[in-house]
């Protein structure tokens, strides 16, 4: 049996793998995705024991929300799975703007209500800061809609530490999703401190840095979308990732396991980290990530690993 972790100080408990969706009817993020095969995802990811299913308006936008809110729906299994999902931006002219105004955040919600088909939302995030609203004001609508029972824990993304800060001015945040990996571990020295002291969860994003750290890729390989420009795949440095990511294939085979795993493994042995939602594109991949938790490293391993990446 999974041990559930909490998030923050709020009363959702999770298993500590979820999925992020962002190709579960994310067609602005990923041409010629199938819907069905996106529903087949949420399906799978349910029926294995995930719990946290994390989405966003801008994942479509607004359809990733609609296809997990018609898979949840179809499956009967509201009680048994925790909702996330993120406000913002709002869509002006097909340009996307910052808004963490109260009167946008309160349609927000109700609308994500709508698309979800329910009638509370286990995780509600501020995707990103505007430059105009205090984000302890903005934090504030989310703890009334809390009182109000719409939305059960709150969380931010994308804050910078000065702006979690003071989102946190009352003490509210229970989650903090922050971009982290084994290629960019800023946030060890930038968040943890201050999440682990507030008894904030951090989840990161970008996890397996766009698959960098799957182990699937080899120095022939030539990228022509986003990762075109990342510099994790260029040159000298990406011939050198490759290099650190075959010593975790060691680990990896020594344990019977795939490179994803011991990295996911790694992520959920670092005290700043309790839950993690790597994305898929197929039931199968959800169905490897939860093979995670087979993996259990040893002190030695994790600090071959951490030198590894230092």
């Amino acid at each position: 049996m999974v041990k559930k972790v909490q998030l923050g100080s709020s009363d959702v408990y999770v298993h500590p793998i979820g999925l992020g969706t962002n190709a579960v009817g994310g067609h602005n993020l990923y041409p010629n995705l199938d819907e069905q095969e996106g529903k087949n995802l949420v399906r799978t990811a349910i029926e294995s024991g995930i719990q946290l299913i994390d989405t966003a308006l801008m994942y479509g936008p607004y359809r990733s929300e609609e296809l997990i809110g018609e898979v949840v729906k179809e499956m009967g299994c509201r009680q048994e799975v925790a909702l996330a999902t993120k406000i913002g931006p709002k869509y002006v002219e097909d340009k996307m703007v910052m808004d963490n105004s109260p009167a946008f955040l309160r349609g927000e919600v109700d609308k994500a209500l709508q698309r979800l088909q329910t009638d509370y939302i286990d995780l509600m995030y501020l995707h990103y800061p505007d430059e105009q609203t205090p984000k302890d004001e903005a934090v504030g609508v989310l703890k009334e809609l809390k009182d109000a029972g719409k939305i059960r824990a709150i969380g931010v993304s994308n804050f910078s530490p000065e702006q979690l800060k003071e989102a946190n001015k009352d003490g509210y945040v229970d989650v903090l999703q922050g971009h982290y990996n084994l290629l960019e571990r800023e946030a060890e020295q930038t968040y943890f401190p201050y999440t682990i002291e507030h008894n904030i969860s951090f989840i990161p994003y970008f996890p397996l840095a766009s698959g960098l750290l799957t182990g699937k890729y080899s120095k022939d390989d030539k990228f022509d979308d986003l990762r075109a420009s990342m510099p994790h795949f260029q040159g000298v440095v990406f011939a050198e990732n490759l290099e650190k990511v075959e010593q975790v294939r060691q680990i990896a085979a020594a344990k019977g396991v795939e490179v994803t795993h011991v990295v996911l493994a790694w992520y959920l042995a670092q005290d700043g980290i309790d839950v993690i939602i790597p994305g898929a594109k197929r039931a199968e991949q959800v169905k490897s990530n939860l093979r995670t938790l087979d993996v259990h490293l040893t002190p030695g391993e994790i600090q071959v690993i951490d030198r590894l990446f230092s």
